[in-house]
Parts: structure tokens; C-alpha cells; sequence
């Protein structure tokens, strides 16, 4: 891949990676968190089952890659999603964005434990770094009630949660192609989300709005189909450096935050993310 084009790739990734906290907000405000999401995924898996299988002639998973698949998909899409879509709701989009950057280093230590192995002091230090940072971050928010103390753990809990999936995924071995794995792992996300989201959201509350529809759209198409997409490139061309375009999603987010939201871009917001960034700097620069 030429270097323009690897720059191209990583700058589009991040700005739409990076709108999907604001894009998840704007939805809430006529959608039900579940059904939302859900639909989001069954749209996504429908397209790319169609695109893999049908029209790129995909081999089908084995008998003995299904049970994994599953697995994979239930934590990464159905619960993953399910906690942070709530944290969301009671979060600002920024702060949304802010919190899943600190993943790289929580997978770094699970993934030390996993093997057994000592936790790098750098990696402690980034992941302290990133810990204060969202703290700062969110300090002024939680005295204006902008974001709830609910809304923080309900992102803790999915980051943690989109962290154990991603060691899961990365310590077994796979034959698939990874577009393959991420088109199954969306249907039984999918899937294994639907009883939830019937059960413990009430669907009349649903306002079939253009903009509810526009977003869900978005969210499926641009952000759950094109984004990932691009990831997977940028993974396949150098897995070490694509980890660095993490680094420009908070930003982007903040910035749609502001535009789109009216969020408010304070010193705190600034310093918070400096330190989440310098954090993520630190425990991965090896």
C-alpha cells in the first residue's frame, strides 16, 4: 500500500469510527437503546452475508469454527454493545469516544495475564495515564449532570467486555478470512441481542423518524460495514501502526460532539484527552 494511501485510509477510518458516540446520541433522542442497536447489526449482517457469500462466493465456517464464532459475536457486537449503547445515554458522545481509546492497554494486560506473563511498567503507567485523563474529563460533566456515575461504569464495563472479546479472538486460531469472521460475528451479535431487545425495550416509543433512520443507516453502512472495513485493511497492512490511528478518534468525536451536539470543548476536555492520548502513547509504543 502506498503511503498516501495508507494516510488516506487511517484519517477516513478515524473521523468515521469516530462518529459513532454522536451518531449513537442523536439517535437515542427518537430511539430505544436495544432496538436501535440491534437493528443496526441485522441490517449490517444482512448486507455482508449477501456480499461475502452470495455475491463473493465465501467459504462457509466449518462445523467445528461455529461454536467460536458465536462465541466471538455474543461478546464483541450483542453484550459489548448493549453496555456501552446505555453508557451512551447517560454520557456525553465525546466522553463515549474517550473511554474505548483506553482499550489497547486493557487488552496489553489481559492479554499479559493470559499468558502468564508481567504486566510492562509502561502499560501500567499508560493505562493509569488514561484512567486520570477520562477523569479529568469528566469531572466538570458529572457536576452538571451531563454524565452519570451509571453511565461511566456501564463504558467501563463495555470496554472491559470489547477487551476480553478481542483476546478471545486473538488466542484462538482461525482459518476464516477476517471479513468472514466479522460478517458472522455480526449475525450472531445480531442474533443473540434480538430477545433483549424485545423484552426490556418498548418498541411503540420508537419514533420512525428520518433522522432515527438516517442514523441507524449510518451506523450500519458507514460506521459497522465501511469503518471496520477500513480497520481490517489498515490491520492487514501493519497491525502495530493501525493502533496509532486510534489515537485521532477522540478527536474526531469531540469535534462532532461540538458540531453537531453543541457539547461544550473545555480546558478539562482538553487536558483529559491529552493525558488519555499520551497514556495510549506510553503503553504502546513498544
Amino acid at each position: 500500500m502506498k503511503s498516501s494511501t495508507y494516510l488516506l485510509t487511517g484519517i477516513v477510518f478515524a473521523s468515521l469510527w469516530g462518529s459513532a458516540g454522536v451518531a449513537n446520541k442523536i439517535g437515542l433522542k427518537d430511539g430505544q437503546p436495544l432496538w436501535m442497536t440491534n437493528t443496526r447489526f441485522l441490517i449490517a449482517a444482512a448486507i455482508l452475508l449477501v456480499a461475502v457469500h452470495l455475491i463473493g462466493r465465501a467459504t462457509l465456517p466449518t462445523r467445528s469454527e461455529w461454536k467460536p464464532l458465536a462465541v466471538y459475536g455474543v461478546l464483541v457486537n450483542a453484550v459489548y454493545m448493549s453496555l456501552f449503547i446505555y453508557g451512551v445515554k447517560e454520557a456525553t458522545a465525546g466522553i463515549s469516544t474517550l473511554v474505548l481509546v483506553i482499550n489497547p492497554l486493557v487488552i496489553n494486560i489481559l492479554t499479559a495475564f493470559w499468558y502468564k506473563k508481567p504486566v510492562a511498567n509502561t502499560v501500567w503507567a499508560g493505562l493509569a495515564l488514561g484512567i486520570v485523563g477520562v477523569g479529568v474529563a469528566t469531572w466538570p460533566l458529572l457536576q452538571v449532570a451531563t454524565v452519570t456515575a451509571r453511565g461511566m461504569g456501564f463504558l467501563a464495563a463495555s470496554m472491559l467486555c470489547y477487551s476480553i472479546a478481542t483476546v478471545y479472538y486473538a488466542h484462538r486460531t482461525w482459518t476464516l478470512p477476517k471479513w468472514v469472521i466479522n460478517t458472522w460475528q455480526i449475525f450472531f451479535g445480531a442474533v443473540f441481542m434480538l430477545p433483549a431487545s424485545l423484552l426490556l425495550n418498548d418498541l411503540s416509543l420508537t419514533h420512525n423518524t428520518p433522522t432515527y433512520w438516517g442514523v441507524v443507516l449510518w451506523l450500519a453502512i458507514i460506521v459497522t460495514i465501511l469503518a471496520v472495513q477500513l480497520w481490517l485493511l489498515l490491520l492487514s497492512y501493519n497491525t502495530s501502526k493501525a493502533t496509532l490511528w486510534l489515537f485521532l478518534c477522540p478527536l474526531f468525536g469531540f469535534f462532532y460532539s461540538w458540531l453537531l451536539l453543541g457539547e461544550p470543548i473545555t480546558g478539562y476536555t482538553i487536558a483529559g484527552t491529552m493525558l488519555v492520548l499520551a497514556g495510549l502513547y506510553i503503553g504502546n509504543r513498544k
